[in-house]
Order: structure tokens, then C-alpha cells, then sequence
């Protein structure tokens, strides 16, 4: 059975069993999946934040014979511009917006929840923003869900540890496993949160609705003690009592807790 997590010393302490553990682990390497980002890191940070941006390094290589080539270079982009006047018909409107829409709604709604469109008023600037940040969000989410799973599979005799670096980390890990959760189920809105709810009194123990909704409050829950823990406010006073009275009769036997 869970129990919820709480400073020791520096860190943080819960308890999860192997199925609670297993159950995590799946559920964070789906989003894993999802949130894959489509540049891989190459090592190098500022190489990487430029693949993010769409452009490369390699370009200032590629600038050679420039001047020989101009000439021609200012001839093709005369034509370019007449075609692309003809595509836009002569009024000045630019099919391309329609493209940007179409790569806008072919993405996952769950990866849309992950990494939430920043201007929702203009597909446009919308689809400039996410080209300049979406890769590096991608790789900061992979990255707390990688030290959530690093953390779960170290666990011993059931204790879920995290130091104060990675508490936070897990912490944001479990908030992008609960939106992918809460979308796969149609959870968008505070009244699709009480319809699920409500729902739960009448469906049957086999309907993996039933299941999903189980586990999604189970991970609020595991938020929940983690927040509190990390603000120093144990979630559970009594539990915390407890846990430090099991401690002084440890001192006092002369033992060591684990």
C-alpha cells in the first residue's frame, strides 16, 4: 500500500509497491514516447538550441562560391516570386497558412495538452513560437520524466527516494502523465472532471474507465503529498507523527532506519 511522501533529512520518502511502481513506469514512458523530441541532443547546448530553431550550424559552410553564384541566385528568386504570386491566386493570400493549420490539427491532442499552443488568436504566430521553443520543451519534459523512472526503478524495499534536485523533477514528471491521462479519458474541463466522477458511481469494476480514473486520482494524490512535502507541510500530520516516533524508538534500541 502507498504511503505518501515525506522529508527525510534532505530528502523525500515514499512508499510504492512493485505493481504502484510498474503502473508509474508504464504510464511515464508512454508520455515518454510522446514527448520524444524529434531533434536528438548532440551534447553540444548551443548546438542543440539551434537545431531547435530549425536552422544548423553547417550553414556557414555552405557559402561557398557566393559571389559567382548570385547573380543567379537573384534571377531564380525573381521567377520564385512570380510562381508564388500565381499561387496566391493575385490576391496576396498565402496557401501556406493552410499548411501550417493542417500540421496544427494532425498532432496527437494529448501532445497539444503536453505542449499547449501559446497564441491561440493566430495560427501563424502560433506555429512560429512552437518552431522556436517546441524542441527544447520536448527535451526538458523527456528529461523530468527520465529522472522519474531512473528514480522508481531505484527504489528499495518499496522507498521511492528523491533529493531536492530531483523532487521537483518527479513532481512535473507526474503533472504530464496526469494531462495525458486526463485527455485520453476527454477530461478538459472542470465539468468533464465531475461528469468522469459522477460517472465512477454507476460504471462497472471491469470498465478500464473505472481503472483509468483509479489511477489518475492516485497519481493527484502522489502530487499532492509531494507538493506538500516539498513546502514543508507534511500531506498527512498524523502519518509524519508516526513516522517520527518510529524514529526516536529506532535511537532508542540502539537500531538504524533504513
Amino acid at each position: 500500500m502507498a504511503r505518501a511522501f515525506l522529508p527525510d533529512g534532505r530528502r523525500f520518502v515514499a512508499l510504492l509497491d512493485e505493481g504502484e511502481r510498474a503502473m508509474l513506469s508504464g504510464l511515464m514512458e508512454q508520455t515518454r514516447v510522446i514527448l520524444s523530441p524529434e531533434i536528438e541532443p548532440t551534447g553540444d547546448a548551443f548546438a542543440d538550441v539551434v537545431a531547435s530553431m530549425g536552422l544548423s550550424l553547417a550553414a556557414q559552410d555552405q557559402r561557398t562560391e557566393v559571389d559567382t553564384d548570385a547573380d543567379a541566385a537573384h534571377e531564380q528568386h525573381a521567377d520564385d516570386s512570380v510562381d508564388g504570386a500565381a499561387g496566391r491566386g493575385g490576391d496576396g493570400s498565402d496557401d501556406g497558412a493552410e499548411a501550417l493549420g493542417d500540421d496544427l490539427t494532425d498532432r496527437d491532442p494529448a501532445l497539444d495538452r503536453l505542449l499547449p499552443t501559446a497564441h491561440r488568436g493566430d495560427d501563424q504566430v502560433a506555429a512560429e513560437f512552437r518552431r522556436l521553443t517546441e524542441e527544447g520543451l520536448r527535451q526538458r519534459k523527456s528529461a523530468n520524466l527520465d529522472v522519474a523512472l531512473e528514480r522508481l526503478a531505484a527504489a528499495y524495499d518499496d522507498r521511492v527516494e528523491l533529493d531536492a534536485e530531483q523532487a521537483p523533477r518527479f513532481l512535473m514528471a507526474l503533472t504530464d502523465v496526469r494531462l495525458l491521462l486526463a485527455e485520453r479519458m476527454g477530461m478538459r474541463t472542470e465539468e468533464d472532471a465531475e461528469a468522469l466522477h459522477a460517472a465512477m458511481e454507476v460504471i462497472s469494476d471491469e470498465d478500464p474507465l473505472g481503472y483509468a480514473m483509479a489511477w489518475y486520482d492516485f497519481m493527484t494524490w502522489l502530487q499532492e503529498t509531494l507538493t506538500s512535502a516539498l513546502m514543508g507541510e507534511p500531506f498527512d500530520r498524523d502519518l509524519a507523527d508516526d513516522e517520527d516516533d518510529d524514529a526516536a524508538d529506532d535511537e532508542d534500541d540502539g537500531g538504524r532506519q533504513v
